[in-house]
Formats: structure tokens, C-alpha cells, sequence
């Protein structure tokens, strides 16, 4: 490794090592690359996973705003591939060779990967697989897929997740259309752009009103992903309302609330499980996106991978977390 830049890194269990030495100590490495990255639990979803295979490898958090540096970094001959976070979701895309078809329609990569090109160089490759955790939260979890499918969903947000989440719901969860609902204007309408570029904004409804909620065929399939904060400003207050009105409809299905911090018990959540509404904790979004990348980094597949495992070692850190 030609550079000795010595980077913040933190280790689940800190051990005030430069980011060199701790690649020394691995066969294989890979990078959390984004800010603040404390309580993402990625390296530890990663870790077991390693474990359980019997590699020496790692996910070493890169807390950082430098891509240039994270460029240089992933030259290195143990680099395996990289969790990309915000803020470099978006900005990484150009630095890449390949993308996966959900990369380059979502405009967003959280996995970084690598393959040999015809001529013997590595390809840096980008993937999303956020939409896989939000379409396997769904398939793993909901034995009935008529609560769903042929039937309109609801995204409640408009960033990124909110992004996967529509993408999801339009290519393999079979909604016949798409309630956007959030507090931004802008945002909705960026989405709507987006998606009609791809071909199929005219599937994605814009539910600014109750009374528009009201007069609307009830959701089969609601994504959350908006922060578990009450409402305070008069657009948030709106955008809670029609959610509570969605959720009064007949015909429940499942909603997944993909905020888990500080915890995956969000009033969103409560409000919908009253409503009759199964609930699905946004760790399991997590966990799904994070197999399909140790998929593309392994070369395994999900039955080879120890998902018991990672979903015991999740709730257990839920657990901790959720202690008084």
C-alpha cells in the first residue's frame, strides 16, 4: 500500500489503530465509507457474516468526507468492496466502471464491488441494494403477497430511501400505483421527474391533501422513511394526517419502517400496528441489503450465508440498545 495517510477509523471495539495496521492483520478489508458513522451497525452485520464463513476479513468504518483519499484507499490488493452511506451515494457513481441495472435507475450506490475485466484489470463496480433490502423486507416477512401486490403502495418521504423504496415497489412488489407522501413539494417532484425519465412517473401519485387521501384506494404496501420526530411544522402535521387516513382504509396489508435509530420502535409504527396493520422493523431492511452484499463480495449465495446468525446478532444489539 503506497499510502500511509493515517484516517479516523472506527473499530466496533476501538483499538487506536492506524487504518494500516488494521489491514495488515486481514487477508481482506473493505470500507463503511461515509460521516457519522458510529451507530451503524453494517461492520458489525458484516463481521458475522466473515465469522461464519471462517474468513479473515473486515469492514473498517471510513468516517470520512474525502473521496479522493477513499479512491487511493481501494487500490489496495485486499480491498474486497465498500458500504457506501451518505454523503457519497450519489457522488461515487462517476468514479465507477460498471453499474447494476438498480444502480444506474435508482442514481444511488451503497455497494461498491469488484470484477476482472476482459484484459485483466479490475473493474471498480457500483450496485444498489437498498432496494433488495426493502423488496426481500416484504417477501421474507409477509406469507400473503395478495396484501400487496396488484394493489397501490405508499412511500411516506422523499430522499433516498424513499427512492429505493418506489423503485422497489414499481419492479418487483407489482403496486399498481405509488402514493408519494412528504412534507417537500421539491422533493416529490424531483422523484416524479426522475421516475418519468425511467418510464414510470405515471405511476406515482403526489397525496398533498386529506382530502385527496380520502377519495384514494387504500395501500396495500407503505414504506416509512422519514425520522421518528412529531410532527411539529404545519406540512409535517399534513403529511401525518393522510398517513393516519391511509391507515383507517379497509384492506390492511404491511408497512415497513425503515428508521431503526435510536430505535426501531417509532410512533409511525405503533400508530399502524393499532390501525391493524402488520409491521415490519426497518432492521430487516438492513439485514437483507447487507446479505445481497456479501453476495456480491463472497461470491456465495444467501443459502450459504449465516443469516440465522445475523439476525440474532441484530436483535441482540437492538436489545443492548434499547436499554435504559
Amino acid at each position: 500500500m503506497t499510502t500511509t495517510a493515517t484516517v479516523t477509523v472506527q473499530q466496533e471495539q476501538p483499538l487506536g489503530l492506524t487504518l494500516k495496521s488494521s489491514i495488515d492483520q486481514l487477508d481482506r478489508h473493505g470500507f463503511l465509507f461515509g460521516q457519522k458513522l458510529t451507530a451503524s451497525m453494517s461492520p458489525l452485520l458484516h463481521s458475522v457474516v466473515y465469522r461464519g464463513l471462517g474468513l479473515n476479513w473486515k469492514q473498517i468504518r471510513l468516517d470520512s468526507a474525502d473521496m479522493d483519499l477513499f479512491l487511493r484507499l481501494i487500490r489496495h490488493p485486499k480491498f474486497y468492496g465498500a458500504s457506501v452511506t451518505m454523503p457519497h451515494k450519489v457522488a461515487i457513481i462517476p468514479h465507477l466502471d460498471k453499474l447494476t441495472e438498480e444502480c444506474r435507475d435508482v442514481g444511488a450506490c451503497n455497494t461498491l464491488f469488484i470484477r476482472q475485466g476482459p484484459d485483466g484489470r479490475r473493474l471498480f463496480c457500483g450496485a444498489n441494494t437498498d432496494v433488495i433490502g426493502v423488496r426481500e423486507s416484504f417477501v421474507q416477512n409477509v406469507a400473503d403477497t395478495s396484501l400487496y401486490e396488484n394493489r397501490p403502495g405508499m412511500v411516506i418521504g422523499g430522499g433516498g430511501a424513499a427512492r429505493s423504496a418506489v423503485y422497489a415497489l414499481h419492479k418487483w412488489l407489482k403496486a399498481t400505483r405509488i402514493y408519494l407522501v412528504n412534507r417537500d413539494k421539491s422533493e416529490v417532484d424531483a422523484v416524479v421527474a426522475e421516475c418519468t425519465a425511467r418510464g414510470y412517473g405515471d405511476r406515482l401519485v403526489h397525496v398533498e391533501t386529506v382530502q385527496q387521501a380520502e377519495a384514494l384506494e387504500g395501500p396495500g404496501a407503505i414504506v416509512a422513511c422519514i425520522p421518528d420526530f412529531p410532527p411539529v411544522t404545519e406540512s409535517e402535521k399534513t403529511v401525518r394526517r393522510i398517513v393516519e387516513v391511509m391507515l383507517r382504509k379497509e384492506g390492511k396489508g404491511a408497512m415497513l419502517e425503515m428508521c431503526y435509530n435510536p430505535s426501531p420502535f417509532t410512533a409511525l409504527g405503533a400508530l399502524a400496528e393499532s390501525e391493524g396493520w402488520q409491521v415490519i422493523l426497518g432492521t430487516e431492511a438492513l439485514i437483507w441489503q447487507g446479505i445481497e452484499q456479501d453476495k456480491y463480495w463472497t461470491g456465495r449465495d444467501t443459502s450459504e450465508l449465516p443469516v440465522a446468525q445475523v439476525k440474532e446478532a441484530i436483535a441482540t444489539r437492538l436489545a443492548e440498545l434499547s436499554k435504559p
